[in-house]
């Protein structure tokens, strides 16, 4: 025993000492060169843990790469139970459903009995969104490559191997609701309706090269072909259209159609349509961060993250972490579509954990935390569409239950319908107001500032006109809040007061920029003085209640209290030291995760550190992540698994490498010393800009940034700024130098 743990802590030495070594003396010559790959060397058995997630934004299945009987699990966004629930009861707030799954059936010709596989390997591939299983039987090496395409809204399976006439097998539809597969030549699908009279519909078409293709009561056939390629969509009757009670026309034609269209293209038309659309995306953001050692690139990834959870250092697979994060949001959240739900668009339940809805105390946020300075604003706007679309069933449940106020907000859970449940979260729609705000700084896109943010900003600044309480001095507070998820009920609870202070703060400055509403701007600049601010109590922490009754021996898992350091902005280094010193304080009692280990924890308290500048620690919750709350694919485990998570570390990780939400571009603000060399392509700052940064021995080595208009911005490093006249869209290399 003893012998065995000696042999595995040099073996752990021998590969960190390597690995460190080759990271010195090695770059690459281009992030493009730069892979990001799971893969694994046996079949997925569990959907949460082991199945790989593929998606459109719409539709999403997790492919588990079975041999014999390849299990495709398939979703689509906007099969839910439930209505606008006025009675806001959580247990009929109805929950979103399992669409389905597709089996594919190996059988092999007669004689042969030999099913034991060699040189298997199941992977995702990040660049090209792409699984591809692989393995040779009986001398035969057979390929299944599946992708979710979005220009095509189908779910493309290719079957192939090397040697003509070996695909041999079955196809089966399953729906999740009991319903009746009907087959039809080559082509197969159920329908259904829910109990709110949302109907639906899955189709599949099967197209052979070689062989033939027949048909049982359940089955289609395949003997002899050389290759089968099956696609697959799903839809159903909602629209995000409350007017019409969310609901419009059966979806089978325009699901007829899409098969249709699809199979008229072919396999090579629906791939490369596929990589245009996808890549566009993700390659505008690559990252490298050194490299790890041959012998664990060489591993699979579950055993590369047991590896990490052993302390080997293993720099790509933190990259990998950081773009599976922005892979998930392009796969979960494209228009037209619903935004990420809290445990993602892959739900293989019709009883899921919390109905897999939407959290509005950080659940909702955190998967947004990334869009805009990882470089995927697009993805943004499905949370937009729903978040405007829900306003009026939204103001009603306000009213009924606040009485005569203007605006609306949102209980701590929501549906796709407008319904809410479970205990009301106050300043739920002010901290989704902060998002327009972002999507604006990080764009300047005023159109979208007057159309959109502003309209829905002003709405609940009139909400919290209403609703706030003058103490007797003239301080305001917010009413009866509470600190998600802990302490009492009362007036002026931190977490509260801050959302209320960014959403005045914000609205403030988006009447400035559009130079409208001058005489409510200066009321809500008025009343945002007036709040009640953020308060340093009896041992130098930052108060969580306006009473000092933090206790110094608290650990709980929520940092409700610290929303000023991170996502918002009212307290920073820069800016409000003393405030930042106490924020810390109140961090490090909190914990490395706080009570109970959560994914979304590491995540938020990655972005804390970061912003409070210490990327020590900060790193230390990227390995906490990785090494307790990270399934074999890479998936968060709340548990069970959730998805916020992997959303939030990608937006974390950014916030280590650059940062913009002190009016000025700060580089490198939290690098880790163990992240000696890296390199960062795309990632976006507020105020326009796109930024590349190269850096060596921790430290910076060049920088190019990019503004999409004509300005003066201060860029830092360090404790220097240096103010630049950047020209629209040409590059302005910075160099340590510079400053």
């Amino acid at each position: 025993m003893r012998t065995n743990k000696l042999v595995g802590i040099l073996l752990i030495f021998s590969v960190t000492f390597q690995m460190v070594f080759a990271a010195e003396n090695q770059t690459p010559s281009s992030l493009k060169d730069v892979e990001y790959v799971l893969w694994y060397n046996k079949p997925a058995t569990k959907w949460a843990e082991e199945a790989l997630p593929s998606g459109n934004g719409r539709l999403g299945c997790m492919v588990f790469g079975d041999v014999k009987t390849e299990r495709i699990q398939f979703n689509e966004d906007s099969l839910w139970t439930g209505d606008e629930n006025p009675s806001g009861d959580y247990k009929t707030m109805g929950a979103y459903q399992n669409f389905g799954d597709l089996f594919i059936h190996l059988e092999l010709p007669p004689g042969e009995t030999n099913l034991t596989p060699t040189a298997y390997r199941r992977e995702l591939d990040l660049k090209k969104a792409v699984i591809t299983t692989t393995f040779t039987l009986n001398g035969i090496t057979h390929k299944r490559e599946v992708f979710t395409s979005h220009p095509d809204n189908v779910i493309a399976i290719r079957w192939s191997s090397d040697k003509k006439g070996s695909v041999n097998g079955k196809i089966e539809l399953k729906g999740a609701h009991n319903e009746k597969t009907e087959v039809n030549q080559n082509q197969m699908y159920f329908s259904g309706k829910l109990p709110n009279n949302l109907e639906y519909e899955a189709r599949l078409i099967i197209l052979n090269k070689g062989g033939n293709i027949s048909t049982s009561d359940t089955f289609v056939n395949l003997s002899k072909c050389d290759e089968v390629v099956i696609l697959l969509t799903a839809g159903t009757s909602y629209i995000m259209d409350y007017s019409k009670n969310w609901k419009g026309e059966h979806p089978r034609q325009r699901l007829i159609q899409t098969i249709q269209s699809a199979s008229n293209l072919g396999w090579d038309k629906l791939i490369s349509r596929h990589y245009e659309d996808y890549q566009a995306l993700f390659n505008r953001n690559l990252i490298w961060l050194g490299y790890s050692d041959v012998q664990l690139k060489n591993l699979p990834t579950d055993a590369r993250i047991r590896n990490y959870q052993n302390d080997v250092f293993d720099p790509e697979l933190e990259a990998l972490l950081f773009q599976f994060g922005r892979y998930l949001l392009i796969s979960s959240s494209r228009r037209p579509g619903l935004p990420a739900n809290l445990q993602g668009l892959w739900n293989n339940s019709n009883n899921p954990p919390w109905s897999s809805d939407y959290h509005s105390n950080i659940n909702i946020q955190m998967n947004y935390w990334l869009a805009e300075v990882a470089n995927l604003a697009e993805c943004h706007l499905p949370f937009f569409d729903l978040v405007m679309a829900m306003r009026e069933p939204s103001r009603k449940a306000t009213q009924a239950a606040f009485g005569k106020v203007r605006g609306w907000t949102a209980r701590t859970s929501h549906n796709i319908f407008g319904g809410h449940g479970w205990k009301w979260n106050i300043p739920s729609s002010a901290w989704y107001a902060l998002h327009f705000y972002e999507h604006y700084k990080f764009s300047n896109d005023t159109n979208f500032l007057l159309t959109v943010a502003y309209p829905m900003m002003k709405e609940i600044c009139e909400f919290w006109e209403d609703r706030l309480k003058t103490l007797p001095d003239g301080t305001l507070v917010v009413p009866n809040g509470w600190s998600p998820e802990h302490g009492p009920v009362e007036d002026g609870v931190a977490h509260d007061q801050q959302i209320v202070w960014d959403l005045f703060n914000n609205f403030v400055e988006v009447c400035d920029v559009l130079n409208i509403d001058r005489e409510y701007r200066n009321k809500i600049a008025s009343m945002r003085d007036r709040l009640l601010g953020p308060k340093i109590g009896r041992w130098g922490q930052l108060q969580e209640w306006m009473v000092d009754r933090d206790d110094p021996k608290d650990n709980h898992r929520h940092t409700s209290h610290l929303f000023a350091v991170y996502p918002g902005k009212q307290i920073s280094m820069r800016k409000t030291p003393e405030w930042a010193k106490a924020a810390r304080v109140s961090l490090e009692a909190r914990g490395t995760s706080g009570d109970s280990r959560r994914e979304w924890a590491w995540a938020w308290r990655c972005a804390l550190w970061a912003r409070l500048l210490d990327g020590e620690k900060a790193y230390e919750m990227i390995r906490g992540l990785l090494r307790y709350n990270t399934l074999p694919n890479l998936l968060g485990n709340h548990p069970p698994m959730q998805m916020d998570g992997n959303y939030g570390i990608t937006a974390a990780m950014c916030e280590m490498i650059l940062q913009s939400h002190a009016d000025e571009i700060e580089l490198l603000p939290a690098i880790p010393k163990i992240w000696k060399q890296g390199m960062v392509s795309g990632l976006r700052a507020r105020g326009g800009f796109t930024v590349d940064i190269k850096w060596n021995n921790s430290k910076l080595g060049e920088a190019v940034i990019i503004c999409n208009t004509d300005r003066q911005y201060p860029v830092r490093y360090g404790n220097k700024v240096k103010t630049i006249n950047f020209r629209k869209n040409e590059p302005t290399i910075i160099k340590p130098t510079d400053f």
